[in-house]
């Protein structure tokens, strides 16, 4: 594991901050050059016939197309005032760790790498404290051992962490007991108390989302460069609550042969304090929703001339905004991060094609991961044919799957939840198709926290209907608690590891 190393930007909002100035940042492991399309498996290309818009790009062109999920601001005066100051704030994250992404993303892509992003279905103001974001993180880096054991490969760690506050609604309004309000729209938005006062969008709720995001990036950079990542330290990561489990059980094995490993690696002469066993890379991500606030935090790239939203290092455009013509697609269609489209079954393959052509006309490996979910059985029928299309057009993408928002159900106490059993069928299907289309899983995303939550129902330690209401603490989707994310990380290490040893005895043998 690499070490992207912390640094404090200046206060100067130059583009000139884009660019990491500490020598010890590690070079990148390799570079993919941009390059036409052509096929990455053996079928024929065929161009689509469509071309990406020829309308010059420009940080304010999206305004002249047609925006969803956008609130109202009744005070535009205040408004522009607020994107005014936040312009003149420091960037968030850096041009070149977003660059470093996409490389990686280039490698999961050709399944050397696999993807894990995790993190809260939206964070909020109230429940920001260090402890939340420690537990978070300390998964996270649990159910990396455990992926990377299985899979033998590198785990490219992002979090749905530092920024991930905006929320899109199937309703512009809300109703209780006969009283219509406004939707909840995140915390950078307006404020999730039912009455007509915190449902009014404030502009100087992205003030807040901003000084969270520094603070919350901030601590993660010490937790990853700062000791607390360090793989001696893997058996110190269990949470409390997974001590008595079968997941609690089955990681301390895991942690004990890794000890094991380490010990035969250090009589090797590789140190304990070597960089790529104290250190580890994590990069932020979150939905592109709120678009005044992505576009005060794009910055010029001094040294390449493109722009990077600076907000986080990967963004990914959502279900309700993926509109071709749609002001979302046109403001992420001229930034360089890496970045995620979220698919439902209701997504059309040629739809998809013109969509990745847009967002991708040079066909850049690692430029873009696909987020699927669907629900295992939609998983099975429909995305053969996206995988198929995309093939056929030779788009070289990162195929993701998303087996949270596709499992939403209501259980009889009104309370929303998801079932472990459908999470895990989903992501069966997801590596049943991939196997089946010779195609490549590249990672998985999930909503989940490192609290001891009750919000999905299942699991090893069986979370009924009955318990959701002990602690259900979720302000918006349910998430995944740490025993369910480690079992559902033992699952997927399982498949990983199938899908090696299967390759490897494919491998043509060797005549000595």
């Amino acid at each position: 594991m690499a070490l992207i190393p912390p640094r404090t930007p200046t206060t100067t909002p130059s583009s000139s901050f884009l660019q990491p100035t500490n020598p010890t940042l590690k070079p990148t492991l390799f570079h993919l050059p941009h390059h036409p399309k052509k096929p990455i498996s053996a079928v024929k290309s065929n161009p689509i016939s469509t071309t990406p818009s020829s309308q010059k790009w420009s940080l304010e062109s999206w305004k002249i197309k047609k925006a969803s999920q956008l609130p109202e601001y009744p005070d535009k005066t205040n408004l522009e005032s607020v994107l005014k100051t936040l312009e003149s704030f420091p960037p968030v994250v850096f041009a070149g760790e977003a660059r470093s992404l996409e490389e990686k993303l280039a490698s999961a892509a050709l399944g050397n790498a696999f993807l894990l992003m995790g993190g809260d279905c939206a964070e909020s103001f109230k429940e920001f404290n260090g402890n939340n974001i420690r537990d978070t993180f300390r998964v996270i880096l649990q159910m990396s051992a455990v992926l990377m054991f299985g899979a033998q490969m590198p785990i490219i760690k992002v979090g749905r962490m530092a920024g991930q506050f905006a929320k899109p609604r199937s309703d512009n309004f809300e109703e209780r007991d006969g009283v219509k309000l406004p939707s909840y729209r995140g915390d950078n938005i307006n404020g999730d108390a039912f009455d007509e006062k915190s449902r009014i969008p404030d502009p100087h709720r992205m003030i807040r989302a901003y000084t969270q995001s520094v603070a919350t990036l901030n601590l993660l950079r010490a937790f990853a460069t700062g000791g607390y990542a360090a793989l001696q330290r893997l058996a110190q990561w269990n949470l409390d609550f997974t001590d008595h489990s079968e997941q609690g059980d089955r990681y301390r094995e895991l942690a004990h042969r890794v000890d094991e490993a380490i010990g035969f690696m250090s009589a090797a002469g590789l140190t304990v304090d070597h960089p790529i066993m104290t250190t580890t890379e994590f990069w932020t991500s979150h939905e592109c929703l709120l678009l005044p606030y992505e576009q005060a935090l794009t910055r010029e790239d001094s040294t390449s001339g493109m722009f990077y939203d600076c907000s986080a290092h990967m963004l990914w455009v959502g279900e309700r905004t993926r509109q071709l013509d749609g002001a979302h697609v046109e403001f992420l269609r001229g930034i360089s991060n890496p970045l995620g489209i979220k698919v439902s079954d209701k997504m059309n393959p040629a739809e998809l094609v013109k969509l990745i052509d847009i967002l991708n006309p040079q066909n850049k490996p690692g430029r873009i991961t696909i987020i699927t979910r669907m629900g295992a059985e939609n998983m099975r029928v429909k995305l053969p044919h996206l995988i198929r299309a995309v093939r056929r057009e030779g788009q070289i993408v990162t195929w993701v799957s998303d087996p949270m928002h596709g499992n939403t159900i209501k259980a009889p106490s009104g309370l929303k939840t998801r079932s472990f059993d459908s999470i895990r069928a989903e992501v069966r299907a997801f590596f049943d198709v991939h196997d089946q289309e010779g195609s490549y899983p590249g990672g998985v995303h999930l909503e989940m926290t490192g609290q001891n939550v009750t919000e999905c129902v299942g699991g090893s330690r069986t979370i009924t209907y009955n318990d959701l209401s002990l602690r259900y603490h979720t302000h918006c989707d349910p998430r995944l608690n740490a025993s369910q994310s480690l079992e559902l990380a033992f699952i997927i290490a399982e498949r990983l590891r199938k899908r090696r040893l299967g390759s490897q005895q494919n491998l043509p043998s060797l005549t000595i």
